[in-house]
């Protein structure tokens, strides 16, 4: 055997052992975490099993909540199990790999066999556990949905019920052959509670009671009343300047007129149970009690906090005071009218009323609330009306989209209204108390929007402690402070958003944790042929992504204010290494973040190859300008500080990035100019080669004048030039004498183009200067004008003695 096996294939099977060995205690591990998944998938099916065989009985709708719920748990937690286990399987493989595959005719030493045999055993087990625990997750899922659908035929079945109309005599009918057994089962709950109050005052337990209704007052009076002033007191001592004072105090209101009212019926309610003093039926009254409190404290609560009706500079909503004062009863009716109806519906149940009693308490709620809905449109309309006569200063905010909401309000009130009186008596009751419930929700939320922008942007301001903290201590730009808290402000109002759109639709059968578990199963991410997309990947590259751009910007700083400036390039050239720098480091940023993502190089290479003919097409010029952008970065035949001329405009080059160059021009505006330009079309750069500039000067003087005068003179006025160069030497010729007189053409020569221009102006400011002073008559030649081939009328004017006309 030894002479069969190489001294390669020895010491390979000699490493192999030893990882072998050292991973022994690792699959033990690994083995006993195994164990332990298995036992929490059996808990899982078996729980999952219950909630199956729970649903095939007859559920009320509170029962049927809980077992999705719990279905819903059971799913969660065999996807967790599956997450679990997965990094497992890939650990077992990678193992199995390090082994390799079983030489042929090779006997492998006793320890890999049964090291492999323990990993193939261990893989099978691995593989299995997520193959159960997939089907578990998949059977948990069809359960929550089934639940979910019987809950939405539950309610169809509760809409579409019906009884007797109120206008017929069934209707009474069968309402007064019900009262005396609804009146007997009051008795008898009354006199149930009155005797548990006597038996516990004969206990001498009272004092518990008392003491509840002492905490409860003392909630609602001195505690209520001292937090409000507080909160006012510590926003105007503490909070900035700005709209967060407003947005603050109402939040503040919202919670105290909520909490405390809940607070002290809870108190209240405590101490006497506390004391004995609750039956059953009782309790459940108490349970409703303490629900309908605080539905009172926030409606109630939400109304003063949006009106405020003696602040008006405190005030969000856009109104006047007479508005405010007008509305303010309204919603302590709305709050009132949701006390009574939690309270009615609670009673109705603890005391076990008939179907006929409960239909009329809610065919008196749906009356009331549409009640309130009419009173209110009405108090808005009328509202409107005097404002529009010029009696109010600050009418109701006016817009098509309130009044499209107010005429949905009156056709819902309506529908209502008619299925009241068609004996749909739940169908009504809910579609009235789903315009106040709306109307609740609504307002709350504009509440918290509006709180949360303000909260926000105001502590991540470049003018807040924190935002000076940000800027003085970690170098951060203040729009960079005041960018941060804009996007906070708009993802926490996005979630605000969907959670009370949740709300809004939550009477339909859909809740809060529906939307979660939506929100669970987005998390898991969502497969597109070979890549999983999940919020977690997305979240993951885009900071991937934004601590590649944060390198790629340090080396660009260091680059162009540390390194380049020790060199000896100029500024082009400076500038063509920071950006190739910039965009190479960005571009590789990106792969970066796209193979965080699970999207390799090969298919961003498939994607480019799938796109070459839309950009060949509709990305042309793009691509163009890209392109030419990276040859003037490269050969630099035009560069940052060159002087060039494009057409009829001049001006300097200020920056070329890889799609435009901009081009500063004499009246200090920007001429953009399109890369592909600079390399298609002709331009002059004057300052490419020899950034040197020409001036000329051109005159006449007289035929008699003394010409070696003029030339001393120009001498002098050359020597004299502070921009005007020695070498080249300026230079001096006579051009012709024409029509009695002496053309002169003389050149000199400056240390820029840009000095051309000014030196120019001088140097003729000087030349009418001198040549006067020195008796020498400057002027310019003159031009004669030859018109050839003209008509016979024209040729018989000009031979007259007076010559062309005009």
């Amino acid at each position: 055997m030894a002479d069969a096996l190489s001294a390669p294939m020895l010491f390979r099977l000699l490493i192999v052992a030893l990882l072998a060995n050292l991973a022994l205690p690792a699959l033990a591990q690994d083995t006993n975490q195994i164990v332990a998944v298995g036992k929490s998938l059996e808990a899982a099916s078996r729980d999952l099993q219950a909630v199956d065989q729970a649903f095939d009985q007859p559920t009320e709708e509170a029962e049927r909540r809980d077992l999705r719920d719990r279905a819903s748990t059971v799913r969660q937690s065999v996807n967790d199990a599956v997450a679990l286990l997965e990094p497992q399987l890939a650990a077992v493989d990678a193992r199995l790999g390090q082994l390799g595959t079983p030489t042929p005719g090779v006997t492998e030493a006793p320890d890999i066999r049964a090291q492999r045999g323990l990993l193939a055993q261990q893989r099978s087990t691995i593989d299995s556990a997520i193959k159960r625990g997939r089907l578990i997750g998949v059977e948990a899922g069809q359960l929550v949905d089934e639940i979910n659908q019987s809950q939405a035929q539950a309610f169809g079945e509760r809409m579409s019920a019906a009884v007797a109309s109120p206008l017929s005599p069934g209707f009474w009918t069968a309402t007064l052959k019900a009262a005396p057994r609804d009146i007997r089962r009051v008795m008898r709950v009354t006199a149930a509670g009155v005797t548990q109050v006597r038996q516990a005052l004969r206990d001498d337990h009272g004092w518990q009671a008392g003491a509840g209704l002492v905490v409860a007052l003392l909630l609602l009076g001195p505690l209520r009343l001292m937090l409000r002033r507080l909160g006012r007191e510590r926003l105007i001592a503490h909070a900035p300047a700005s709209r967060v004072r407003r947005s603050g105090l109402a939040l503040w209101l919202v919670l105290v007129g909520m909490l405390l009212p809940g607070f002290a019926a809870v108190a209240l309610m405590q101490g006497l149970r506390w004391a004995g003093m609750l039956t059953p039926a009782w309790n459940l009254v108490a349970v409703c009690f303490v629900r309908a409190t605080f539905v009172f404290g926030l409606v109630s609560a939400l109304g003063g906090a949006l009106l405020l009706r003696r602040q008006q500079s405190w005030r969000l909503l856009p109104i006047g005071d007479a508005t405010a004062d007008a509305l303010r009863p309204w919603t302590w009716a709305a709050a009132g009218l949701g006390f009574v109806g939690v309270m009615l519906i609670g009673f109705n149940e603890a005391v076990g009323a008939s179907y006929a009693a409960r239909a009329v308490a809610d065919g008196l709620l749906a009356i009331l609330h549409c009640v309130l809905i009419a009173g209110i449109l009405l108090t808005i309309g009328r509202l409107r009306a005097r404002s529009a006569g010029g009696e109010e200063e600050a009418p109701p905010a006016s817009h098509t989209g309130l009044a499209l909401l107010s005429l949905a309000c009156w056709l819902l009130t309506c529908v209502s209204l008619g299925a009241l009186l068609l004996g749909y008596v739940n169908l009504s009751l809910f579609v009235s108390r789903m315009v106040v419930w709306v109307a609740v929700v609504a307002g709350s939320l504009y509440l918290l929007l509006v709180a949360a922008d303000d909260i926000l942007t105001s502590v991540f301001s470049s003018e807040s402690r924190l935002g000076r903290a940000a800027t003085g201590g970690l170098g951060l730009r203040g729009s960079a402070v005041d960018q941060l808290g804009v996007v906070l402000s708009a993802l926490v109002r996005l979630l605000l958003v969907a959670l009370g759109v949740s709300m809004m639709v939550s009477p339909f059968g859909s809740n809060v944790g529906n939307l979660f578990d939506q929100a669970t199963m987005v998390a898991q991410g969502v497969t597109i042929g070979q890549i999983t997309i999940s919020p977690g990947a997305i979240l993951r590259s885009l900071l991937v992504l934004a601590a590649g751009l944060f390198v790629v910007r340090g080396v660009q700083r260091w680059l162009t204010t540390r390194y380049l400036p020790t060199t000896e390039l100029d500024d082009g050239a400076r500038n063509s290494i920071s950006m190739v720098a910039r965009y190479t480091g960005v571009i590789l940023a990106a792969l970066w973040a796209l193979a965080s993502l699970g999207i390799g190089v090969e298919r961003i290479a498939l994607l480019l190859s799938a796109l070459s003919v839309g950009i060949g097409f509709g990305l042309q010029a793009i691509t163009q300008n890209f392109v030419s952008g990276l040859i003037l970065l490269a050969e630099r035949p035009v560069k940052i500080g060159d002087l060039v001329r494009i057409g009829d405009q001049e001006g300097d080059v200020k920056k070329i990035s890889v799609r435009a160059t901009e081009i500063q021009i004499a009246d200090r505006s920007t001429l953009i100019v399109p890369n592909s330009e600079l390399i298609t079309k002709t331009i002059r750069n004057m300052t490419l080669a020899n950034p040197i500039g020409r001036i000329q000067l051109l005159f006449s003087v007289q035929l008699d004048a003394d010409t070696d005068r003029v030339r001393a003179i120009l001498k002098d006025m050359f020597r004299e030039a502070e921009h005007v160069l020695d070498d080249p030497e300026p230079k001096i010729f006579l051009d012709s004498i024409i029509d009695g007189r002496i053309n002169f053409n003389c050149f000199a020569y400056v240390a820029s183009p840009r000095d051309a221009y000014p030196t120019r102006s001088e140097m003729l400011f000087q030349l009418l200067r001198r040549m006067p002073a020195a008796g020498i008559d400057l002027g310019t030649a003159h031009q004669q004008i030859e018109l050839l081939g003209l008509p016979d009328s024209v040729r018989g004017a000009k031979d007259t003695p007076g010559g062309l006309p005009g």
